[in-house]
């Protein structure tokens, strides 16, 4: 006659049983809710009357802002999650008064349509590149991308004449990000939207300018390392050892590197 699980064996397995349903359920909540948790365009929202520019994507249009109208080279900005981009505009204006620079909100930010996935920012961001080249003929095209905005800005990189390149805090992959964020997920094989940039890069050869902040909470050193470890050109490095995540472009030294980079 076989003899009867000792009670505390028993309690052991329903603990582990219990730990493992808990597990799969946090798993299960975060594949299925992980948009909701990734972007943040609840403080960025506007009314379009306040926009001057919108491109027109045929699900979605999407609308922004030109400065500088009428200039023979231009820029674009892709910017951070939660970042209202129009924020900027004061900025970028005085940065660059010999470009025209685009400010384009993504969707389901400001007063653009629709809602944001990785693969239809990367679509929009091409097709604002497509719009600005045809807008500006002969004359170079850069790109600058911070945070979220630097996934995209690589996206593009690797895939049209981008003339010159400016990331500011950017990472490795959004994987990577998670997954040192969240080591008891496995964010592998859980995210939809992966902003590998390190791969978007790997055929980029132009000039490349990264922007790193010293008390970088949001995105570790070490992946913005790899990232630059993985370049097939070695880029110009800019550490601003005060700065935040969210502070970079309060540092003067910020400001002076981008626009001599863009100017050279």
């Amino acid at each position: 006659m076989a003899r009867a699980a000792h009670p505390a064996l028993k309690l052991l397995w329903a603990a582990l049983a219990l730990a493992l349903l808990a597990y799969a359920g946090a798993c299960a909540l975060m594949y299925s809710q992980q948009r909701a948790l990734m972007y943040f365009p609840q403080g960025t929202r506007l009314d379009a009357i306040h926009t001057d520019f919108q491109l027109d994507r045929g699900d979605a249009v999407l609308r922004g802002w030109v400065l500088n109208p009428g200039r023979e080279d231009a820029l674009l900005y892709f910017g951070g999650n939660a970042e209202a981009v129009e924020g900027m505009r004061t900025r970028l204006r005085a940065w660059f008064p010999d470009r025209t620079v685009y400010l384009l909100a993504y969707r389901g930010y400001g007063a653009s349509d629709g809602a944001p996935e990785e693969a239809l920012l990367f679509d929009d961001a091409l097709a604002l590149f497509d719009h600005a080249k045809a807008a500006h003929g002969e004359g170079r095209i850069a790109v600058v991308g911070r945070s979220l905005g630097s996934g995209v800005a690589s996206y593009v990189a690797g895939q049209r004449p981008v003339d010159r390149l400016v990331l500011v805090t950017p990472f490795d992959s959004l994987v990577a990000v998670a997954q040192g964020h969240y080591p008891w997920l496995p964010a592998h094989w859980l995210l939809k939207d992966r902003y590998e940039s390190d791969r978007h890069l790997a055929g980029y050869a132009g000039p490349l300018l990264v922007v790193r902040a010293g008390r970088d909470r949001v995105v570790p050193p070490a992946n913005t390392d790899r990232l630059i470890d993985g370049l097939p050109k070695a880029p110009q490095v800019l550490v601003l050892p005060e700065a935040s995540h969210d502070s970079v472009f309060n540092d003067d030294d910020a400001a002076d590197a981008i626009t001599r980079f863009l100017r050279d």
